[in-house]
């Protein structure tokens, strides 16, 4: 789909698309087929510049580039881009990250103190939306076409409509649960009747969906889905009270055994091919073959000041030099702390840290110095060349959205938390990753290494800055309670718990003041 996005997006399928501002999951189309034009699903060829504007979502803000014409009204638009949101929300209120920008609302995140009025969480909650409603439309729409493929095309269309409803649960808890274009406004649905939802979604299109590693690079298979529900199963006692682990386990192991694999090339011969995986060339260097789910940028076609512009831009600052990044200057925005710094042992080559001139201690959130940069993400392909924006400005690193080793990783929790799951087996599993970070097998575990928090912390060095922490420390009851602090958290230098109703976020107050049938999150 990167392709697709490259030669579809623009300029047709931006032509093919009127964006409406959405503010909640209870807005529809004011006209049910504004969505397109007359005859965009004329044919299978059409419906699948169609589909491409559905996988934008995303990945792109609006109708004309990096700005003008935002989906996304009330906040700026570089600002509500999916994954710089997903940043925000899932990463910047943790022990990954901090930001010294003052943006209103942004310092509440890290602090653990937004409102209902929080213009990151509201702008979170319409891309949503709006991914929702582009879904549906899609849906819709393609249904009249008899092709075969299209049949494929559809059920991508629900992948992605799944994916967004993980997403709300997760963030929002009870949601609208819409699957149809319609003009009265929606109750809320429970946060339990959504999962079951995406579960029968994912279940009921496994089949429909392309085979393992046939489809397009950036289009989903049957492996997403399967990927999405180990990923759901793994969290079902948080979000709906029972637990699920031998079904994580269960479709864990059907990604493992998939045709996907973990990256092992080190094609620019650093001594491990973990970095491989956030070059500017991830979709061929290798990395590809890891990636189940993505979202796809390319520094000429599909620009944003959103996805891996952000993350490349927004790390770089003091006496970083950006051209070591293949861009054109830093942001000296987001940057880590001591937290996530000490879980890295000597010689593990996924501590991507910048510390010239960077202190390990926050004592200053608003400083850059303070606090180890980032250097994880770069707009330099394998071969050191710069992405193919000549100016700097934009990248062309894709973001992983799902990926083999998180999988790896569900698999390990699952069977820790009480399972048919084989603990040697996630070793095994755990140790392949490890010998990537290391180079060679010196970080290697054993069985009696296998806990809880291990696999956590794990989680937090293969991962982080992807979008996963929140909703990993949410499982494991650290993120509002006092049995894990970092620093400033809870808007203390050295951290204090705060009120569990903050595992959700609100629903944005407009959307409550625009449906009477929604119910604001308690706390808020």
């Amino acid at each position: 789909m990167k392709t697709l996005i490259k030669n579809l997006i623009f300029p047709l399928a931006v032509l093919l698309f009127t964006a409406s501002c959405h503010d909640d999951l209870d807005q529809s189309p004011i006209d049910p087929d504004s969505f397109t034009e007359e005859n965009v699903f004329s044919n299978a060829e059409e419906a699948k510049s169609a589909l491409a504007k559905v996988y934008a979502s995303f990945a792109l803000t609006g109708q004309e580039g990096p700005a003008g014409q935002a989906d996304i009204s009330n906040i700026d638009e570089g600002f509500s881009q999916y994954t710089r949101m997903l940043f925000n929300l899932n990463e910047l209120t943790t022990d990954n990250a901090v930001v010294a920008w003052g943006d209103a609302g942004l310092q509440d995140l890290h602090g653990m103190y937004w409102t209902a009025s929080n213009d990151f969480t509201d702008a979170m909650y319409n891309r949503l939306a709006q991914t929702v409603s582009f879904a549906n439309s899609f849906i819709d729409n393609a249904s009249s076409l008899s092709d075969d493929v299209v049949t494929e095309y559809i059920a991508e269309a629900r992948f992605i409509r799944a994916f967004a409803y993980y997403n709300l649960i997760d963030l929002y808890g009870d949601v609208p649960l819409i699957t149809q274009i319609e003009t009265t406004l929606p109750s809320l649905s429970t946060r339990e009747e959504v999962f079951d939802f995406i579960e029968t979604e994912l279940l009921d299109i496994q089949n429909s969906l392309a085979s393992s590693g046939s489809n397009e690079y950036g289009r989903v298979d049957e492996v997403a889905a399967w990927a999405l529900l180990s990923k759901l199963y793994l969290n079902a006692e948080v979000w709906t009270g029972t637990a699920r682990f031998e079904e994580c386990v269960t479709f864990s192991e059907n990604v493992i055994n998939s045709s996907y694999i973990i990256n092992t090339t080190d094609t620019n011969g650093n001594g491990t091919a973990y970095d491989e995986l956030f070059l500017a060339d991830n979709d061929t260097n290798g990395a590809q073959n890891e990636f189940i789910f993505t979202a796809n940028f390319d520094g000429l076609n599909s620009q944003t000041y959103g996805g891996s512009t952000f993350l490349i831009h927004a790390a770089i600052g003091g006496s970083m030099d950006a051209s070591a990044f293949g861009v054109n200057g830093g942001w000296a925005g987001n940057r880590t702390t001591s937290a996530l710094v000490n879980k890295m042992d000597t010689g593990d080559q996924r501590a991507m840290f910048y510390t010239d001139g960077q202190n390990l201690e926050i004592s200053d959130i608003t400083s850059f110095n303070d606090g180890y940069a980032i250097t994880k993400f770069s707009n330099l392909d394998s071969q050191g060349n710069q992405g193919s924006d000549a100016s700097g400005n934009f990248a062309d690193t894709d973001l992983p959205l799902i990926r083999l080793a998180e999988i790896y990783l569900n698999y390990a929790e699952a069977t820790l938390r009480g399972t048919s799951g084989s603990n040697s087996t996630a070793v095994s599993l755990i140790n392949e990753l490890r010998e990537r970070a290391y180079g060679d097998t010196s970080g290697n575990i054993s069985e009696s290494d296998l806990t809880l928090d291990f696999i956590l912390d794990e989680r937090a060095r293969e991962l982080y800055w992807e979008g996963q922490r929140r909703t990993d420390l949410v499982r494991y009851d650290y993120f509002t309670t006092n049995s894990y602090l970092w620093p400033f958290k809870g808007n203390t230098a050295n951290g204090t718990a705060v009120s569990d109703f903050r595992n959700l976020f609100p629903i944005p107050s407009n959307t409550i003041l625009s449906n009477p049938n929604l119910t604001q999150n308690p706390g808020y």
